[in-house]
């Protein structure tokens, strides 16, 4: 299996950026495609982002496309979520994920593998 652990969280304002990391550590990395998603107080954990085991064919949830890029280096067994023009509606626990599937998906179920999560915060 494969461990995740998160970071780079924090308060932020609206219209800034924050970068998260994800570092993995087990099974061999670029087995997995890897995810974003967030949970926000009272809501069910959502998609936010996908990219594929190579690092191509980055997918974004609507309301993040544009603001969100998502990359990988397995090199360094890490994937990043780079956010800009943050809004208070991206105020939401994030989590990485790892999924084995041969496809790309935005279902929290075809995820095997999910990190603890790092808060982020977005002051109006």
């Amino acid at each position: 299996q494969v461990q995740l652990v998160e970071s780079g969280g924090g308060l932020v304002q609206a219209g800034g950026s924050l970068r998260l990391s994800c570092a993995a550590s087990g099974r061999t990395f670029s087995r997995y495609n890897m995810g974003w998603f967030r949970q926000a107080p009272g809501k069910e954990r959502e998609f936010v982002a996908v990219v594929g085991r190579s690092g191509g064919s980055p997918s974004y949830a609507d309301s993040v496309k544009g603001r969100f890029t998502i990359s990988r280096d397995n090199a360094k067994n890490t994937v990043v979520l780079q956010m800009n023009r943050l809004k208070p509606e991206d105020t939401a626990v994030y989590y990485c994920a790892a999924g084995e599937r041969w496809y790309l998906s935005a279902v929290r179920g075809d995820y095997d593998y999910w990190g603890q999560g790092t808060q982020v915060t977005v002051s109006s």
